[in-house]
Formats: structure tokens, sequence, C-alpha cells
């Protein structure tokens, strides 16, 4: 292998870390917490390739899901299926998304950066809120209080 390839490698198992570890500093309210992982996603949008932020994050779901108890409701298909399940779903297309908007060869202002961040936020949330209205059964405002409040 050589340094570039190697050099991905870690940086992936680095942000895929760093996505694990934030499921676990949290705000435990119900049914959805407030964690991290959130913020290490967008980070990985915001510094890296295209190709190794979704990466990153693709390796972090599929450890989940195969049982690694690295979700912030542990491991497995359960875990996302589970009412949190559209959130670790949504944060997929949230990197791509953040990815898409910038260009690495660019600089860009402190504002775009934010504007990006909300929008790939936004997208997290779209699958999260739906999924967790859905499986819980919940009215829209229900969905609205316990998942974006």
């Amino acid at each position: 292998m050589n340094r570039t390839k190697i050099l991905k490698t870690v940086t992936i198992a680095l942000f895929a870390a760093l996505i694990a570890v934030g499921a676990f500093i949290k705000i435990p309210l119900p049914p959805v917490p407030i964690t991290l992982q959130t913020l290490f996603t967008l980070i990985a949008g915001l510094l890296l390739p295209l190709s190794i932020s979704t990466a990153s994050v693709f390796v972090y779901l599929f450890l989940g899901a195969i049982g690694l108890p690295i979700f912030t409701s542990g491991g497995g298909i359960a875990a996302l299926t589970g009412p949190t399940g559209g959130y670790l779903i949504g944060l997929l297309p949230a990197v791509i998304v953040a990815g898409l908007m910038l260009k690495k060869d660019k600089k860009y202002s402190f504002i775009y950066y934010l504007i990006v961040s909300i929008v790939a936020t936004v997208v997290i949330y779209i699958p999260g809120l739906f999924w967790l209205g859905y499986s819980r059964h919940l009215t829209l405002a229900q969905t609205l209080a316990g998942g974006l409040t």
C-alpha cells in the first residue's frame, strides 16, 4: 500500500471512530437524544473530500448495523429500525450533500460553511423525523416536539 492509500484509510477510520464516540457524548432526551454524531459528520463533510467523508459515515453505519454497539441505542439492525434509525440513515446523504456543496480546491466564507452545515443538518432531520413519526405512530405535532425541538 502506498502512503496515500494508507492516509485515506486512516482518515476514514478516524472519522468513523469520531462519529462513534459522538454517539456517547449526549444529552439524553426522549425519544431522541442530542449527540455529537451530527457534529462529527458535518466536520467530515466540510473538511474531507467527498469520497473519504462518505466512506467514513458508511463504515460507521456498517459497523453499527452488523452489531457493534456504536449507536446511541446500541447496535444492530434493531437500532437502525428503532425510533432514531432515520437520523442515523440521514447521516449518509447529509455528508454527501455537504461534500457536493463544497469544492475542495476553493475557499469559502464562514457564512457559506454555516449554510452548508444547516442544509446538511436538515438533510439528517428529514428522514429522522419521518421515521420517528412513522415508527412511534406520532402525529406531526408530536413528531416535531419529540424529534426537532
